[in-house]
């Protein structure tokens, strides 16, 4: 009786992997790509000709880990590797995937390909001996053969921004895809090609796809500072051991940069990797290929700086400083106190999970001091970094609010090594077991010790101050150090760090110490896995959570004890009440503060008073999100002109202003000037300024919902005189004579017909003919004023405009 139904469920096997076979996703697998071509004359060269384009009409898409089908255009490494099916930000999977990190995962086309990843530069030869163009020139074929018309909206039936599900078609199936999606050439839904860059492609591909890369030539003085450096990081006892691998965990994302003079004498950044490599210095970096910077290497490495390849964008662009004063630095902070290290400590689960142990022969205090000196680049890590993508990432924090650090003389952690002993064990951090079994246990063991750190933190404070935090409590950037007052805007499914306070006084504010600084640095850079499981990323994201409650808690016990549950009531409304009282740590009501307030809104009155204390440091002058009397000047400058017009319509809510609920996050604003008043470009001066939409929630204690705690009436807007953020939604355009129009006709925006009559008359819509001379004006404004920080901005999550 059973070999029937064997058979029958035999033949059925047979019939399903039939259908399968036939399917459009692996017809691919009848192809063969033909290998290319060079033709031996050449008319365009890839660096003189071709990146150009591709970094004027491709970049702003085709960069870092979102880039559509992992086609990455910084360099032509990304170029030859091709694209993938492969989602890199995944959400829902299961158990971890293996990493695809270019110049890391595979060094060769043929890795690559074995990896999944298909060529968009060669042709394909199907199995009835036809051949297909490279996709790269089908994709640009449908693009000019099937534009929008110019100066007109994309329909809203082409999927864009964050949350559309890509399309990648393999090299046979793209006959498909462009019935499917007949606008869907490439550059997508964007003023596209002109005829001399089509035929510049085109040729390039035709004959051959020759990439024609230039080595990275390093001036005398660069290779002398690097071998300084390499030589330095690469002592063998036991205390440089340590330090190096400190150094290296906390510096591995950023972009350090050293100086060099170009062809005209003028200084210019030269930014480099600091790597773990195989091979010593001297000799060609090989990347260790770790998931993480503190996973085992397994065998000798070496710490080394190699250029950073390719491009710059302005997502991936956190930048440190490197040079002979920064290694002077170091020599003397690290030598400022005498320390021994008996035994290296090695890289197990421990290890990884609680560096309070791994590093603990470094006294904290110096290592505290290590990351307060440059807290704007630790804070940016990990709210710029690749943790810090997608909405359920950035939901845990509010959209705009003020940090502040304890000050090094009084912080408890980094000056008393009893209570560090006493803590140390609490302290571990989540997310080093990925498996969707360890989820919950691994979640309540944490969470529990966390509280259980904060019980013995909450006793160790009482003791030491008796009569509560003071100001001198909080550090004051040593009178000279901007990093000590920042802002962080938090733009739905992305987020930004600016030095200063910027905007309207914040509804919560942070007051970070040596454990909540280092915790959240190596909870979401050094242990995050971008290819991680569902578990990971949970268990990273709840986290991240108790960080910014721990945050906000500490900031409270600057308040007067009587005020605080006031205070902490309106930051977690409704439900987020639950949640405090069983996730939560009790909060402290009853420690007095040493502070003597005068108002009945003691939050509003400390920052007042810190901005007035430290008026540089933390940009209390604001002419345009906090003038009450502002002291203009007199000569009436374009700048001038625009902080009177625009302070009209900042920080006002959406109930007055209406216009801020249809604005999106990050609008950038370019302003033509007059001659001589601005920055030249195009042959017209500019300035640039950035309008912030602030969303308010009753909290933000959950990583779903939050359309659920959603208050726009209480929206507000943020407008800097520069530009913020990396993925500007919609750009607008007037001169600096239509400032009060402009204004009115915000001001008068009361539907969503009526803010598309605005966009319509001020906005740079996608299908412009200027649109990518007026994106890429604001990448040049930087270059122009802030060189160290200017990047291609991503257009990702531009809209439909």
């Amino acid at each position: 009786m059973k070999k029937p139904v064997q058979g029958r469920i035999y033949a059925s096997v047979i019939l399903v992997a039939s259908i399968i076979f036939l399917l459009p996703g692996y017809q691919q697998q009848e192809e063969q790509v033909k290998p290319r071509v060079i033709a031996e004359t050449q008319t365009y060269s890839f660096v003189n000709n071709v990146k150009p384009i591709l970094d004027n009409k491709c970049l702003a898409c085709h960069s870092c880990y979102d880039a559509p089908c992992q086609l990455k255009m910084e360099s032509w490494h990304g170029v030859e590797r091709g694209a993938s099916k492969r989602q890199v930000y995944d959400g829902g999977r299961l158990k971890d995937a293996s990493p695809t990190r270019l110049y890391i995962d595979a060094q060769t086309a043929q890795e690559w390909r074995n990896k999944g990843f298909y060529s968009v530069l060669s042709e394909y030869v199907h199995e009835e001996d036809q051949t297909t163009l490279p996709l790269m020139q089908q994709m640009l074929d449908l693009g000019q053969s099937n534009p929008l018309p110019l100066n007109t909206k994309v329909p809203d039936t082409i999927q864009l921004g964050f949350d559309r599900v890509n399309s990648c078609p393999a090299p046979g199936e793209f006959s498909d895809y462009a019935e499917k999606f007949p606008h869907g050439g490439m550059p997508l839904a964007v003023s596209g090609l002109d005829k001399q860059e089509f035929k510049t492609l085109s040729t390039w591909l035709k004959q051959g796809a020759k990439i024609d890369s230039q080595p990275i030539t390093l001036s005398d003085t660069e290779q002398l500072m690097i071998k300084r450096w390499e030589s330095w990081l690469n002592q063998s006892d036991k205390r440089s051991r340590l330090l190096s691998r400190y150094l290296y965990e906390h510096l591995f994302l950023g972009h350090l940069y050293l100086t060099r003079a170009d062809q005209s004498g003028n200084s210019t950044p030269a930014f480099y990797q600091l790597i773990r490599s195989f091979t010593p210095p001297g000799n060609k970096a090989v990347i260790v290929p770790t998931v993480r910077p503190n996973d085992d290497p397994e065998q000798l490495f070496y710490y080394r700086l190699i250029p950073v390849p390719g491009t710059i964008v302005h997502k991936t662009h956190i930048t440190y400083r490197f040079d002979a004063d920064r290694l002077e630095h170091y020599q003397q902070l690290f030598s400022s106190a005498d320390w021994n290290v008996e035994t290296l400590p090695g890289y197990g689960y421990e290890e990884r999970s609680n560096p309070f142990i791994t590093f603990a022969a470094i006294p904290a205090k110096l290592r505290y001091r290590f990351l307060l000196n440059d807290a704007r680049f630790f804070v940016r890590n990990f709210i710029r970094g690749p943790v810090c993508r997608g909405q359920i990432a950035t939901n845990v924090i509010r959209d705009q609010f003020w940090v502040m650090f304890e000050d090094p003389g009084f912080e408890l952690y980094s000056n008393n090594p009893q209570y560090q002993s006493s803590v140390n064990d609490y302290l571990g951090l989540p997310g080093e077991k990925s498996s969707l079994l360890d989820f919950g246990s691994q979640w309540f063991n944490y969470n529990n010790d966390r509280n259980t750190y904060l019980d013995l933190r909450q006793k160790a404070y009482q003791q030491a101050y008796p009569s509560g935090a003071a100001l001198q409590h909080i550090w004051d950037g040593d009178q000279t150090n901007n990093n000590a007052f920042l802002t962080v805007f938090r733009h739905h499914n992305s987020a930004s760090v600016t030095s200063g306070w910027q905007g309207e006084i914040p509804l919560t504010a942070w007051v970070m110490g040596y454990p909540l600084l280092e915790r959240t640095y190596y909870e979401l850079v050094v242990n995050f896995d971008v290819f991680g499981s569902v578990s990971h990323q949970a268990q990273t994201r709840l986290y991240f959570d108790l960080i910014r409650n721990g945050s906000e808690t500490n900031f409270l016990r600057f308040m007067p004890a009587a005020s605080r549950q006031a205070i902490y009531s309106d930051w977690y409304q409704a439900s987020a009440k639950i949640k405090a009282k069983i996730t939560y740590h009790d909060l402290d009501s009853q420690t007095p503060s040493d502070i003597t307030y005068s108002s009945t809104k003691p939050k509003e009155e400390l920052l007042q008073i810190l901005m007035h204390r430290y008026p540089t440091l933390t940009s209390a002058e604001d002419s345009i999100n906090r003038c009450n009397a502002c002291n203009d000047p007199p000569t009436r400058s374009a700048a001038t002109q625009a902080s009177i017009a625009l302070r009209s319509i900042a920080a006002k809510p959406a109930s007055t202003l209406a216009g801020i609920k249809w604005l999106p996050e990050a609008t950038f604003v370019r302003i033509n000037s007059v001659q001589g008043d601005g920055l030249q470009h195009a042959a017209k001066p500019f300035l640039a300024y950035t309008l912030l939409r602030n969303r308010r929630h009753s909290s933000v204690a959950y990583l779903l919902g939050e359309s659920l705690r959603y208050q726009e009436d209480l929206d507000t807007l943020t407008i800097l005189p520069e530009p913020v953020g990396s993925y500007p939604n919609l750009i607008l355009q007037l001169d600096v004579s239509q400032l009060d129009d402009f204004v009115t006709s915000f001001s008068n925006i009361d539907s969503k017909r009526s803010f598309n009559q605005f966009v319509q008359h001020w906005g740079v819509g996608r299908m412009n003919p200027q649109f990518w001379q007026v994106f890429h004006s604001f990448t040049d404004y930087m270059q122009a004023t802030n060189p160290l920080e200017a990047g291609v901005y991503d257009m990702n999550r531009y809209g439909h405009w």
